[in-house]
């Protein structure tokens, strides 16, 4: 078994790899589950040393629409006999707002890129792209909504972003080469992924994160929204256990060609940050900077803050039980980046 992952030096990606690498094998539409005998991961920087140094892991270094798209000998970073592939590499939405080229060439040339060239394998490898929660959106000219705005599967997606728009452009895509039969598509939209460890991303959501693991290593963390701004979540270790369902769904577990939204955990930023408290104490807490922005209070306010899951819960995947969880989570997982807390 051949995987690809784009994006594979990032967070999800090095995560989805060790997850994978842990497993040891995979299974394509209900077969045999076969062992995994390469995983290639392909990104604009290495991946860490710890992936490196397993025998099974090869790395494709470069401009990510460069391995991508096929030449006379395919595409670097789709090798042949390629059996899945992860579309995890992205420009995130605050860069694709302030730049909108680098938007166009890394969230729809490099999928164009991408998909031509598992069309080019002749093979229909399974390909998960990884869509995104920013497909929905409010006009912000429209009233807000008299109640929870919740967004189900068959939702019909009006982006308000340019990522959302590319995000959207590329679910399309997938069902469109899948139902030509030139892949086995599976479009997932991911939730904001909170909390993330290591430096602050480019993205509008990134305030899920830092607003908690900031303060926990005895920094100020931003919030720019209102404590009442409903959010929908996952964790990392959510997520990738959803990603990996995801890539080994049969046809008939997966149904119609168009995306899933993946199980979120609901809540709100006020809740987010009394979660925080209780974990990890009020002094922890108090170094929240409440200070709003309006650029990204536009942007997260076009997104819904509640989603409904019924095909992912038909897969057996589930949200997060609460948030304290997540936080226990994280600093369980990341121990050298808790600071200034009893025991850290």
């Amino acid at each position: 078994m051949n995987i690809v992952i784009t994006g594979g030096a990032g967070f999800l990606g090095s995560r989805l790899a060790r997850t994978l690498l842990a497993q040891g094998d995979f299974s394509i539409n209900g077969q045999t589950a076969r062992p995994i005998a390469r995983i290639t991961l392909v990104d604009q920087f290495s991946p860490a040393a710890d992936l490196l140094a397993d025998p099974r892991v090869s790395s494709c270094v470069g401009d990510i629409n460069a391995l991508l798209t096929p030449g006379p000998k395919g595409a670097a970073g789709i090798p042949d006999g390629t059996d899945v592939v992860y579309h995890l590499a992205a420009a995130v939405s605050a860069e694709c707002e302030a730049d909108f080229d680098l938007g166009l060439r890394s969230n729809l040339a490099a999928t164009q890129a991408l998909l031509a060239a598992c069309r080019a394998l002749g093979t229909q490898p399974v390909v998960v792209f990884a869509s995104s929660l920013a497909v929905f959106g409010l006009p912000a000219e429209a009233p807000a909504p008299s109640g929870p705005w919740v967004v189900s599967d068959d939702t019909l997606p009006t982006p308000q972003t340019s990522y959302g728009i590319q995000k959207f452009i590329g679910e399309q895509l997938v069902a469109d080469y899948t139902r030509k039969g030139y892949i086995r598509g599976r479009a997932a939209r991911l939730m904001t992924v909170s909390v993330r460890p290591g430096m602050p991303n480019g993205a509008a959501s990134g305030f899920f994160s830092g607003m908690v693991r900031e303060p926990l290593a005895g920094l100020k963390g931003a919030c720019p929204v209102a404590p009442e701004t409903e959010v929908a979540i996952s964790s990392p270790a959510r997520t990738i256990e959803g990603l990996v369902r995801v890539g080994q769904t049969t046809d008939a577990e997966w149904g119609a060609r168009t995306a899933i939204n993946m199980p979120a955990l609901v809540t709100t930023v006020g809740e987010m940050a009394a979660a925080l408290e209780r974990v990890a104490g009020p002094a922890v807490a108090a170094l929240i900077d409440w200070t709003p922005d309006a650029n990204i209070r536009r942007i997260v306010r076009s997104w819904p803050g509640q989603v409904n899951s019924p095909r992912a819960r038909g897969l057996g995947l589930h949200a997060d039980p609460d948030f304290d969880t997540v936080i226990r989570d994280y600093m369980r997982d990341n121990p050298k980046a808790i600071k200034g807390i009893p025991g850290s």
